[in-house]
């Protein structure tokens, strides 16, 4: 009970985290962008309803096409992760708590600030183990269907979302190209800190070991 107790903690909050995260982001978002958020902030702009409920429609939409191909990396998680992250989002930008953009250099204080959360917000919810995103699932499928590596099938595909962002005028700067670069280092040491934390808080104490 314990070990399902922290492991879903960990996924709410890095959820959590991640929608805060964009939402940060989307108020400078004149900076630019990650790929698959200029979607959704094209969608948004194009067709109406919030940045959060075109993340939820983009996700689900995924986890159909992937499902259809292979349902190797589908699970609870990956249907949480597809409903909870826009919601989450759309709540931090409705509490209007967030700094509005200035238009000077303190925009970027806010926008690595940004990127910073969402990169420990996605160590923490996948070092609880729950499942993989949408989006993470969506380029395994492709990579394990094409041959690919994994980073070609995620620049791939990323490329592919951000044509069609930048088509419906999402909003796309230098910043949307430093993303990755940003990001995954950031990702990969939370993770590495959260899993290893999630390993220390899940053994067994002396009472119960003799159980």
């Amino acid at each position: 009970m314990r070990n399902w107790v922290i492991r879903y903690t960990f996924f709410f909050l890095g959820l959590l985290c991640f929608g805060l995260g964009i939402a940060i982001s989307v108020k400078v978002k004149h900076l630019g962008l990650h790929p698959w958020d200029v979607l959704n902030v094209a969608f948004s702009e194009k067709f109406g309803w919030s940045i959060g409920t075109w993340s939820v429609i983009v996700g689900m939409v995924l986890i159909l096409i992937s499902l259809f191909v292979s349902r190797k990396y589908i699970n609870i998680g990956t249907f949480l992760n597809a409903l909870l992250i826009g919601p989450f989002m759309d709540f931090f930008l409705w509490m209007d708590i967030l700094p509005q953009a200035t238009y000077t250099w303190f925009d970027y204080v806010w926008l690595l600030a940004a990127m910073l959360i969402i990169g420990i917000g996605g160590g923490l919810y996948v070092a609880g183990g729950i499942g993989a995103g949408p989006r993470d699932g969506f380029m395994l499928t492709i990579s394990d269907r094409t041959g690919l590596s994994v980073s070609k099938a995620r620049i791939s595909v990323e490329c592919v979302v951000l044509v069609v962002g930048f088509l419906l005028g999402g909003p796309i700067h230098i910043v949307t190209f430093l993303y990755t670069f940003i990001l995954s280092p950031v990702f990969q040491v939370s993770l590495n800190v959260f899993a290893r934390l999630r390993e220390v808080l899940c053994e067994k104490g002396p009472s119960e070991a003799k159980v």
